[in-house]
């Protein structure tokens, strides 16, 4: 039940869109328990956002969520480095302009009911 949500300030491609998922779904392997069959990857794109008060330069804020509570510092820090390779290299969206948050709940709806 991991949802990557991605707010970028560029135009994206179907061919990016997907480039960036399929990175997204083996990159959420590092959080145990995860896989890219339970993944959810909505994409919101040409959103103005304004970094260090400033919209002129590409921009991104990517939201993480799992369903659990116990995660490892380091599946954190191996998404961070994958969702920025990935945002930088096929979006040119500078990692210093990269904000990601990551949250890891218990309380989960699905199908009607709650996990």
């Amino acid at each position: 039940m991991p949802v990557i949500h991605t707010h970028v300030s560029t135009p994206i491609t179907a061919e990016q869109r997907e480039r960036i998922k399929t990175a997204y779904g083996k990159a959420i392997t590092a959080v145990p328990g995860k896989s890219e069959g339970w993944l959810m990857c909505p994409f919101e794109s040409d959103m103005p956002i304004y970094f260090a008060g400033d919209d002129s330069k590409p921009a991104a804020y990517v939201e993480v969520n799992v369903f659990g509570s116990d995660v490892p510092k380091s599946a954190w820090e191996s998404l961070t480095k994958t969702i920025m390779d990935t945002l930088e290299s096929e979006l040119s969206i500078p990692k210093d302009r990269t904000y990601i948050r990551y949250t890891a709940t218990t309380d989960w709806g699905w199908n009607g009911g709650n996990f």
